[in-house]
């Protein structure tokens, strides 16, 4: 009874962690609204969330950080270089997702943004296995094809914005293949080293365009709720998720983001699908679908197995 109650409360953090990161474009959208462009918005969103994770570390996880300073000390040379190479690829990736992703909840439309998200599993599963020579069974080929169809479905009712989600997607994606090979650091320790990539990188800029901070209260708490809610606690909740749940679970999870974030465009921003949209959409979740149907498979497995224990 223990061990069911402890997977229900990893199942939950993983769905919360999805769940919350589909409500991100709100904030966004307010932040436009009110007058800030997306580079603002990204500047405060990193340097906030470079803050408080830092002083989270050196409080609370000094330790972890000293350990993963021992451990790249004592790698060869090349290996360290490489490996430095690899995490300063992160933070370059990681930041372009972030932009990318605030210009288009601004500038084009909640439901592209939220497609990129979709497709970027697929993208994914298919860098894994150009890049990294990871295998692809029959099944997930199929789904990335179907995908592919959707996307030309998607492109020609505009160009512009599927060539824009793509830029999210493939910039997310590129960041999540490189984090398969970074295995031997801390999720959060990477977390904050990129984050202190993204603010050298984006520095340039900031000092160019500065012209005095921001001294909106709206600003600072929709910041401050960007920082913290929608960067911080997602990641602590799908870090505590990993630890207890089979990946394949967490896998499906990370789904229910772009689901949410498609009721947001329509329920809350009321933005319409056409025809073409609808079924390039419907096509993409049949890709989803197949794409997964072994996870799935696996999870009912695991139901009925728990079920069979339970009699």
């Amino acid at each position: 009874m223990k061990q069911k109650k402890a997977s229900f409360i990893y199942l939950l953090a993983a769905i919360g962690a999805a769940f919350i990161w589909g409500f991100l474009t709100i904030p966004l959208k307010r932040l436009h609204h009110i007058g800030y462009a997306s580079q603002q918005i990204l500047y405060y969103r990193v340097l906030t969330s470079l803050v408080i994770i830092w002083i989270y570390n050196l409080v609370f996880r000094y330790k972890i950080i000293s350990h993963d300073v021992r451990v790249l000390k004592a790698m060869p040379p090349k290996q360290r270089t490489k490996v430095l190479w690899l995490l300063f690829g992160t933070g370059v990736f990681i930041t372009g997702n972030w932009f990318s992703y605030i210009y288009v909840v601004n500038h084009i439309s909640v439901k592209v943004a939220a497609f990129a998200y979709f497709i970027c599993p697929l993208l994914t599963a298919g860098g894994g296995f150009l890049i990294l020579k990871e295998q692809l069974s029959k099944v997930k080929i199929a789904g990335i094809v179907i995908a592919i169809l959707s996307v030309i479905i998607l492109s020609t009712a505009s160009f512009t914005q599927m060539l824009m989600s793509f830029t999210v997607a493939i910039f997310y994606a590129a960041y999540l293949v490189i984090q398969r090979v970074l295995t031997q650091f801390d999720k959060i320790n990477m977390l904050a080293l990129q984050l202190l990539i993204s603010v050298i990188i984006l520095m340039p800029f900031y000092i160019y365009e500065f012209n005095g901070l921001p001294q909106s209260a709206e600003f600072w708490g929709n910041i401050t709720i960007i920082a913290v809610l929608f960067t911080l606690v997602p990641l602590l909740l799908s870090l505590y998720a990993l630890t207890g749940l089979p990946s394949s679970t967490l896998g499906i999870t990370i789904y229910i983001n772009p689901i949410v974030t498609f009721v947001v465009a329509f329920v809350y921003f009321h933005e319409a699908f056409d025809q073409s949209q609808l079924l390039g959409y419907l096509l993409l979740l049949a890709s989803v679908i197949v794409f997964n149907w072994g996870m799935i498979g696996n999870l009912f497995k695991r139901k009925d197995q728990l079920q069979t224990e339970l009699i």
